[in-house]
């Protein structure tokens, strides 16, 4: 899958970043699934991170390494029951990973890749421009925690997470055929602070 590297003005991009509001088309970068009996079993496998006290709802940031202890990705674990979770991957193959370990260790488990597509709004007027939409409760949200809302329709989960340490969220869409919608809808709620669009990967 594609992921926009630019949109012809890194200085404005980058000042949006730091200053205002951006808009985030990451759609590319995948869930992984991992749901059945031993989901968290397997989760605690891929991660040396630990997760026992990890909560429905809760996400928790990860390394996940090889047996050598090489990094091989850095997701966030997102818990959405107790036998379901999501690995939100930047950009290595951990569907094909989690199930060499299985393969491996045997765990009871299905692994897909939901139809989930993220979009992150990210900086300092992040969290006005989304409360805007969905109401003020996305203030509260604790950082990596995520909930589920809706906007016209179009189902989403919303995550206080993102890209860049300057602080955001990621609205995770539902609804495979709605993204154009959805996009259209926050660069409306935004443009009256200045909101644009940006890219994890700059040339």
């Amino acid at each position: 899958m594609l992921i926009p590297l630019g949109y012809g003005d890194a200085d404005a991009e980058y000042d949006r970043l730091m200053n205002g509001v951006s808009m985030w088309d990451v759609g590319g970068q995948r869930q992984v699934q991992i749901k059945r009996r031993d989901a968290a079993r397997l989760a605690q496998n891929l991660s040396p991170r630990h997760l026992s006290g990890q909560v429905a709802g809760q996400g928790k940031y990860v390394p996940m390494c090889d047996h050598a202890g090489t990094l091989i990705n850095d997701p966030v674990v997102n818990k959405l029951d107790d036998d379901l979770f999501w690995f939100s991957i930047t950009d290595s193959d951990v569907k094909l990973w989690a199930r060499c370990i299985v393969t491996e260790r045997g765990p009871e488990v299905e692994i897909t890749e939901p139809d989930v597509s993220p979009m992150a709004i990210q900086r300092p007027m992040a969290a006005d421009v989304v409360a805007s939409i969905f109401g003020n409760w996305v203030r509260n949200q604790k950082y990596f925690w995520f909930g589920d809302a809706e906007i016209g329709g179009i189902p989403v989960k919303i995550a206080r997470s993102g890209f860049s340490k300057q602080g955001g969220f990621e609205i995770n869409l539902m609804d495979g055929f709605s993204g154009v919608e959805l996009w259209n809808i926050v660069h409306e709620a935004g443009t009256s602070f200045g909101v644009g669009p940006e890219c994890p990967n700059p040339p």
